[in-house]
């Protein structure tokens, strides 16, 4: 049986696993525009599930039953003049054992790399909530910083996400920093929370533990991370001056933050310094704009086809 149809979807799938994660890691652009970049992980990150299902479905599938997905596609997801005609209970009750271990296979990827991610999730949760716990035996909630201060003589500014989220200052952070730098300190930690930013973290790590062999965990792994800590920069420059950024970020290099929370010092600093210091274009709006559109399209990908794969 010809099998051409395989080849669209089997060819997202290389170009989402194996190509494009290399080019996007090493593009100039991606730390120029860092939340830009994000959403491109995100794109690869869902559309590789999503291509290895569709080459899996269509690889095993029956010629006829893959007719009737292409009908399913088009008539409820495009514009055409035909009624949707979902599956029934009744109908799908009586699909032949082929067409159920054709629709398994293809929902194993995606369901392992949810459960992975849940997984990532709740274990995050549950560090946070032990360390809050004991923020609440040392810690004092200061109302005019809107953050917990901790006595601790290492300088350190970090955040749990998450429920009841909280930004935590030690006593030596509070020491050493002046007001406009521990200002844009609290910023950075902010723009995490409120960008939610450990969804991102978890789901590069489930990425990685599912998929530790592909490129596309393995540069997502790396850059992520790196990403976030630049847009969080970004947003705290906002309200907060490239002086006063640096020096706080030289000031907390030191601090190491617990597990599960995000620190505005770390590893990153030097990378992250130079960046902030370094006169840069922000990007064009156009070049924004086409980006965002290479996004979207990478999304939208899988429908596209699904259409035009399937044997008609």
């Amino acid at each position: 049986m010809a099998r051409h149809h395989v080849c669209p979807p089997l060819t997202l799938a290389v170009a989402a696993g194996l190509v494009l994660p290399g080019l996007l890691a090493r593009s100039r652009w991606a730390r120029e525009v860092p939340w830009l970049a994000l959403c491109a992980w995100t794109a690869l990150a869902l559309l590789l599930p999503m291509a290895v299902s569709l080459t899996l479905v269509e690889s095993l599938l029956p010629n006829t039953a893959s007719h009737a997905l292409s009908r399913v596609v088009e008539d409820c997801f495009l514009p055409t003049r035909a009624s949707c005609d979902l599956p029934t209970v009744d109908r799908l009750a009586h699909l032949s054992p082929r067409v159920w271990s054709a629709l398994t296979a293809g929902a194993a990827v995606p369901v392992t790399l949810t459960v992975a991610f849940v997984r990532e999730l709740t274990g995050a949760r549950r560090r946070r909530a032990e360390h809050a716990d004991r923020l609440r035996l040392v810690g004092t909630r200061e109302p005019a910083l809107r953050a917990t201060v901790v006595p601790h003589h290492i300088p350190v500014v970090y955040c749990l996400p998450g429920r009841g989220a909280q930004v935590v200052v030690s006593s030596g952070a509070l020491r050493v920093l002046t007001r406009h730098q521990l200002t844009a300190a609290l910023e950075h930690e902010r723009a995490h929370l409120a960008g939610r930013h450990h969804l991102f973290l978890c789901a590069a790590s489930a990425l990685r533990t599912v998929l530790r062999v592909l490129p596309l965990s393995r540069h997502a792994h790396q850059e992520v991370p790196l990403l976030l800590e630049m847009a969080a920069d970004d947003r705290a420059l906002r309200k907060s001056s490239r002086d006063a950024l640096a020096t706080a970020l030289y000031s907390l290099a030191a601090g190491q933050a617990p597990q599960a929370a995000f620190a505005a010092g770390g590893s990153s600093v030097v990378v992250r310094m130079r960046r902030i210091l370094t006169p840069r274009a922000s990007g064009h709006p156009v070049l924004r704009a086409t980006l965002a559109g290479f996004v979207t399209a990478a999304l939208l990908m899988p429908l596209v086809v699904v259409c035009c794969s399937l044997p008609m």
